[in-house]
């Protein structure tokens, strides 16, 4: 509108315009063209399929004219083998049943190919309620099968790249399972009047745990033995362990004494490990030797314990109980360690358990907040009075077992005992 006494400026009477040229633009779009041009295809079929209508977007996607079309073909001809078995069999029935059936992909035939579209249909009914005729309209999804083709290489490649890690962790458990057996000893040497059993326990297949056992002949007599945890899991734990395990057999041989044993190893951490190097390594440790009476049928035990958990007397005839060390310094924590000693006798029957935290410290209630414990270790221990050793580290083993995922940390069982005496017939 213009201003009182004033005539309308060039723009002003451009915008006048602008509106009006767009109604009259919009009254000159007519029906057809719309339904000739329209961004998706469009056909009529009769209620046999056959051609009656189809719009221009549709004959430039199928590359036809439409005289080879109207008339003379059905919609089901316009689709590929797998779409016209599909269309006949579910489409075509659906659509008879329902009125209406919308948004199914199916793939149309052209002369380069073909494409897939989404196709959806109605019947329209007569004044009486006759089906006359089936209207469809098909949608261009072309960029939706590239998505969803995208899609299915992504889900591909994803699950190639699960079975390619879970084939990498199976490989890395493997060769970390070897490694882990070439710390511990292939088999335990046999000990006239004596019975060995041991087992190791791994909370974690795919980590290098630093847990450690052996026994080993020290001369003719006697036969040495250790059990230990080395800090930390991993490579570091596993060269710690391996320093260990030939620190103390090579000690033994030169002086067999527990105290003796224990203390060159605690001079070869602090060699290897102190002095600001930045890696401090410790480990709990009990070195003891045994020493069978082939007389009386008894084995000395003489060991030394640096910061580990009390090793259990199971009494043939039941008195079972904890070989206290209190007050043992960690292996490797001071330059020169107190390391505290025990000693004890085995009778016939009798058995020496000794073994690692994970099993004390396996979580055992429902909330996983409570530990099974040494008192309990020790009454399950006992009801194993007068077994023997391995049938003592079977039954040990199936607690393991039994604790599920509340054993987190490895542990290493280590049994000697002196098999109970055969009454005589």
């Amino acid at each position: 509108m213009c201003r009182t006494g004033q005539h309308p400026g060039p723009h002003e009477a451009d915008d006048d315009k602008a509106p009006g040229a767009t109604f009259a633009a919009l009254l000159e779009d007519s029906a057809e063209e719309l339904y000739e041009s329209a961004p998706c295809g469009y056909l009529s079929t009769l209620m046999d399929g056959t051609i009656a209508k189809i719009n221009g977007t549709l004959l430039t996607w199928l590359g036809l004219e439409r005289e080879a079309l109207v008339g003379r073909m059905r919609f089901a001809d316009l689709l590929t083998m797998g779409g016209k078995l599909y269309h006949e069999t579910h489409f075509a029935p659906l659509l008879r049943m329902q009125g209406e059936i919308s948004g199914i992909a199916l793939e149309i035939r052209r002369s380069d190919g073909r494409m897939p579209v989404l196709v959806s249909s109605v019947v329209k009914h007569g004044s009486t309620g006759e089906p006359l005729l089936i209207r469809t309209t098909l949608f261009d999804a072309r960029d939706r099968r590239a998505y969803e083709e995208e899609l299915l290489r992504g889900r591909k490649a994803a699950e190639e790249a699960r079975k390619q890690a879970e084939a990498d962790r199976i490989r890395l458990e493997d060769a970390l399972a070897v490694l882990q057996q070439s710390l511990l000893p292939d088999i335990l040497p046999r000990i006239p009047g004596v019975e060995s059993a041991a087992y190791y326990h791994t909370a974690h297949p795919d980590r290098l745990g630093g847990d450690f056992y052996d026994v080993f002949p020290i001369d003719a007599e006697r036969f040495g033995f250790f059990l230990g945890d080395v800090c930390g899991k991993g490579p570091q734990a596993a060269a710690v362990t391996s320093l260990t395990r030939y620190t103390l057999r090579a000690a033994a041989l030169h002086d067999p004494d527990p105290v003796s044993a224990l203390s060159t190893l605690n001079k070869a951490f602090h060699e290897r490990y102190a002095g600001g190097s930045g890696d401090p390594r410790y480990c709990t440790a009990v070195f003891g030797t045994i020493e069978p009476d082939h007389d009386t049928g008894q084995v000395t035990v003489h060991l030394a314990s640096g910061g580990h958990p009390p090793a259990i007397v199971v009494r043939a005839e039941g008195a079972s109980g904890f070989l206290h060390t209190p007050g043992g310094l960690l292996v490797g924590i001071v330059p020169s360690a107190h390391f505290v000693t025990a000693t004890t006798v085995l009778a016939p029957g009798d058995t020496l358990l000794l073994y690692t935290d994970g099993i004390t410290e396996a979580r055992t209630s429902q909330d996983r907040t409570s530990l099974f414990g040494g008192e309990a270790l020790l009454a399950f221990a006992a009801e194993q009075s007068g077994k023997p050793a391995p049938a003592v580290i079977q039954a040990l083993t199936g607690l393991l077992h039994s604790f599920g995922d509340g054993l987190d940390d490895d542990t290493a069982l280590l049994a000697l005992g002196v098999p109970a005496r055969t009454p005589r017939p």
